[in-house]
């Protein structure tokens, strides 16, 4: 029996094996996702969270630690760089497994594994239903319609100084009645000469 036996052997010797997660370890933390097998993927978390707890506690013991895994060494320093903004305050599930389907020859389940950091969580809103849909719509018209009516003013203020400008040119109307109320688009109308 098994019992408390971490791990999977995976057909291979012990050096073989932990040269293979070596290297995968190395090329997660190079490349952020790698493809690999689900079973693999699966046993390659339990490396690359061991890693990422280590750099987080960031003393040359434990950077030490991380570079007898770690295959390359400018790896290691980007990582213990960057782990503070990139994984923050979480407490775990540092890598995300994505199924992707069998693998054409052998038919082996592959799976994409990727670090995950903290800039990746969207904040979901919830959806309150058709009345709130409905309500939110029509406060979005009223203030559209309220940003547009401003402007229209404006655009009716300055056709009646045109036409007071032409007019004076002209000479033909009193100034005293197009400028009343500028902004006023029914006294727009009214100031225009009745013939």
């Amino acid at each position: 029996m098994r019992h408390k036996r971490a791990g999977v052997k995976l057909n291979r010797t012990t050096s073989h094996r932990q040269a293979m997660f070596r290297n995968m370890v190395t090329s997660l933390f190079k490349y952020d996702r790698i493809r690999t097998t689900d079973i693999k993927a699966k046993e390659l978390r339990r490396w690359a969270d061991q890693i990422i707890t280590l750099a987080k506690r960031g003393d040359l013991h434990a950077r030490r630690q991380v570079l007898a895994l770690v295959r390359e060494k400018d790896v290691v320093h980007s990582l213990f760089a960057d782990v503070e903004k990139r994984f923050g305050n979480l407490r775990g599930g540092y890598t995300r497994i994505v199924k992707i389907g069998p693998r054409p020859g052998d038919n082996a389940p592959m799976s994409i594994i990727e670090l995950v950091s903290i800039e990746e969580k969207p904040k979901k809103t919830k959806k309150k239903g058709k009345a709130a849909d409905k309500k939110e719509t029509t406060e979005q018209a009223v203030t559209a319609a309220a940003q547009k009516a401003p402007q229209a003013e404006s655009v009716a203020a300055g056709e009646a100084v045109k036409t007071a400008e032409k007019d004076s040119a002209e000479g033909g109307t009193d100034s005293t009645a197009v400028k009343a109320d500028a902004n006023d688009p029914a006294a727009d109308e009214n100031a225009k000469p009745q013939a």
